[in-house]
């Protein structure tokens, strides 16, 4: 079923008051334009460097090919070793597990689930899972809030009441909140709808008298099916954590609810994200929160909530914990999955034009960069190398996301095509054709891995599926090269270039249908 028929309108804000008054305008600005500035920089310095100093150029990006080459190496590594887990972790009994586990009666799930105009049939399907989880007591221990926005008009109050008539006795309580539109210091996005559904929640627990710290929300996309085990997983590590209240709890994602329909393209960048997550979740002093993930209600009281001036909130709320925490604040990886939806469209080019979106919007974390400096700074408590530590993170990821694809599958060759006669006759220079031709072959087997991998964690075909397409499935990794520049690439040049100019994206919402 297709969406019903809404366009959300953007209207220009200013990012980060707050950080604006902590440091100033100017520097604040500055931090804005640094990361674009830096991708911007490296690409004009390798384009004119190809024709004034090709050898130099030549030299660079062997060298980047030889570090790539070691990173896609690593990167297998770590997906074997999350691939692993998980397939361990998904057959485990955690609901028997956590029996024995003092508190469990205690724990309340609240699962917090925003809506703007997705179909019923995506909200009853993400409940029916919910309802039907392998959690002990679910009627008494999990409250569902879902929330829909007033500025869709009366599209979501019809769809809140039939749900809450099928699903109402399912949960301790299953809460409908509506978001008022033109709140101040507010923009349309997620973020603004979790933050005042956070607050109606508070009002609940605080009636019903539960602890704060006995209190677990999962901020999930309406979308999102949860492994049977998910939730008994979540509080077995919640109760076996040494300080619980400090961590939030990241699961891996798999954006396979609707893979089989997807196009190539789609389903390339799809197991790429999830294989990015998977090998991040080996590296937990690393790990920030991503999409649907859970974490303490109380430290969602003690930040005062999601933001409501930004983007990405699923990463910014780590940040915010982070930062109040004085650095004390981690996230700790669960290998029982979440399963999402694909990115889909009106037909190919459809799904691809709203792909390009969806990274755009992700790559719009950068936001963040400008944000972690501000707060950083006045801040004594937080140890200085952890604070160069994630901001480094934050400002080396992005780099390489918006450059590594240029720089190897573009860029590489151009110093070849333009060099002067002077340059050609040198032994280095012709010796680096075959140089490159090796180590990209050599790193074509980041290509061929991911296809395995991939072809083990599909789920299964729907009926009448051909044979044919798991063949598909395998080659369609050919695309990589183009896949990773026109929608990896780009979304996030496109991200950093806006953030540098200070035109301020809006929150773009992912298209989701059954």
């Amino acid at each position: 079923m297709e969406q019903e028929p809404f366009q959300d309108v953007f209207r220009p804000y200013r990012l980060d008051e707050e950080g604006r008054r902590r440091i100033g305008e100017f520097w604040y600005r500055a931090l804005e334009i640094i990361p674009g500035a830096i991708v911007w920089a490296t690409i004009i310095i390798s384009l004119v460097a190809s024709f004034v100093a090709p050898l130099w150029v030549i030299f660079y990006i062997i060298a980047f090919d030889i570090f790539w080459l070691y990173r896609v190496v690593h990167f297998c590594g770590l997906v074997i070793v999350a691939w692993s887990r998980f397939r361990r972790a998904r057959v485990i009994d955690w609901e028997s597990r956590i029996q024995a586990l003092p508190r469990v009666g205690e724990i309340k799930h609240a699962v917090f689930l925003p809506t703007v105009h997705e179909p019923i049939e995506v909200l009853r399907a993400t409940l029916k899972v919910l309802a039907e989880c392998c959690y002990p007591n679910v009627k008494e221990n999990m409250i569902v809030i879902l929330g829909g926005e007033e500025r869709v008009g009366g599209m979501f109050p019809p769809k809140a009441e039939i749900l809450q008539r099928e699903f109402g006795r399912s949960f301790l309580r299953l809460m409908v909140t509506i978001h008022p539109a033109d709140l101040p210091g507010e923009i349309i996005g997620k973020g603004s709808n979790q933050n005042w559904m956070g607050h109606k929640l508070k009002e609940m627990i605080d009636s019903l008298g539960i602890p704060y710290e006995n209190v677990i929300v999962s901020a999930f996309d309406c979308d999102t099916v949860v492994h049977p085990q998910y939730f008994s997983h979540l509080t077995y590590k919640y109760l076996t954590h040494p300080n619980p209240t400090r961590s939030s709890y990241q699961p891996m994602v798999l954006y396979d609810n609707n893979i089989w329909q997807s196009s190539g393209p789609v389903r390339v960048a799809a197991f790429g994200t999830s294989f990015w997550l998977m090998a991040e979740l080996v590296r937990p002093e690393r790990l920030s929160t991503f999409s649907s993930h859970s974490m303490p209600f109380k430290a969602l009281v003690d930040v005062g909530f999601w933001q409501k001036d930004i983007v990405s909130e699923d990463s910014r709320i780590f940040l915010q914990c982070l930062v109040h925490y004085d650095g004390n604040y981690t996230v700790t990886p669960l290998y029982v999955p979440v399963a999402m939806d694909a990115i889909s469209g009106e037909g190919f080019w459809g799904s691809v034009k709203n792909l390009y979106k969806q990274q755009r919007r992700w790559a719009w974390g950068i936001e963040n960069f400008p944000f972690l400096v501000s707060r950083l700074r006045g801040r004594p408590n937080f140890p200085l190398r952890e604070k160069i530590y994630y901001v480094w993170n934050i400002i080396e990821g992005m780099f390489t996301w918006a450059t590594a694809p240029l720089l190897i599958f573009v860029l590489g060759r151009l110093p070849l095509l333009v060099a002067e006669e002077q340059s050609r006759v040198s032994v280095f220079f012709q010796n680096a054709p075959h140089t490159l031709e090796i180590l990209m072959t050599i790193a074509m087997i980041g290509v061929f891995f991911s296809a395995v991998m991939s072809l083990t964690m599909l789920p299964p075909p729907p009926s009448g599926t051909r044979r044919s397409a798991w063949l598909i499935f395998f080659l369609q990794w050919a695309m990589v090269p183009i896949t990773f520049t026109l929608l990896g690439s780009f979304p996030a040049i496109d991200a950093q270039t806006r953030l540098m100019l200070g035109k301020y994206m809006g929150f773009n919402v992912t298209v989701k249908k059954r």
